[in-house]
């Protein structure tokens, strides 16, 4: 049996500015699995709000991460601007960086929880 790992991985808008509507969260749900699937990895959950964005996803044992998180991150902003999705005048752009943490097996449904959580958690960052 392969050996798998599971990551949280986060991040945010540039400056942390309000700059995910719903529409950009419809979009986020729909491309963000494919992009995953064509770096090698399943995103299996995702919780957005209005200045961030976290996945958790399940990557094979050998895994360039900074890779993943650039085509995650940079694909999407590109599509974002390419889409006019944006509602804001200035192109939409991520913050530089993102965290990654590792997740347990036993911590899954965890995980999944507080993604499925976050606008309980931020009530005041619900995308508009």
């Amino acid at each position: 049996m392969p050996f798998l790992f599971y990551v949280l991985m986060t991040w945010t808008t540039l400056e942390r500015r309000p700059l995910i509507t719903q529409r950009i969260v419809a979009f986020l749900v729909e491309i963000l699995p494919g992009i995953a699937r064509r770096h090698g990895a399943n995103l299996l959950e995702a919780g957005i709000v209005n200045d961030h964005v976290h996945v958790l996803l399940r990557l094979p044992s050998r895994y360039d991460l900074p890779r993943l998180a650039q085509g995650l991150k940079g694909t999407t902003a590109r599509m974002v601007n390419r889409e006019r999705l944006a509602d804001d005048s200035q192109p939409f752009r991520w913050a530089r960086g993102y965290d990654v943490r590792t997740v347990g097996l036993r911590g899954l449904n965890d995980a999944r929880e507080y993604l499925r959580g976050q606008l309980l958690r931020h009530p005041n960052k619900a995308p508009r």
